[in-house]
């Protein structure tokens, strides 16, 4: 490939390695963003959603993996908190 090929070549790699970094850093700011009593009513622990995504950053899959759990299945449950529909806490 030469010129402009090459060019549209390059940006495509770049953005699919830019993905996974991206996905980690919404994931981050968004559990950043949530408020602490959201947080402790989902009976959810912040600091370990937010260590485990910045652990999971080190490996591209990990960070995949661990920010994919957190934005489709526990981000939906915080915000649904924060919204004001809280979660059963019967056992």
């Amino acid at each position: 490939m030469d010129g402009a090929g090459q060019i549209v070549g390059e940006l495509v790699a770049i953005s699919l390695a830019a993905l996974p970094l991206g996905l980690s850093v919404w994931a981050l700011l968004d559990i950043a963003r949530r408020p602490a009593w959201a947080w402790a009513l989902s009976g959810r622990n912040r600091a370990l959603w937010m260590a485990a995504v910045l652990v999971g950053i080190l490996s591209v899959i990990g960070g995949v993996i661990i920010s994919g759990i957190y934005l489709l299945r526990i981000r939906p449950q915080i915000a649904a908190t924060e919204a004001g529909h809280l979660p059963d806490l019967d056992p």
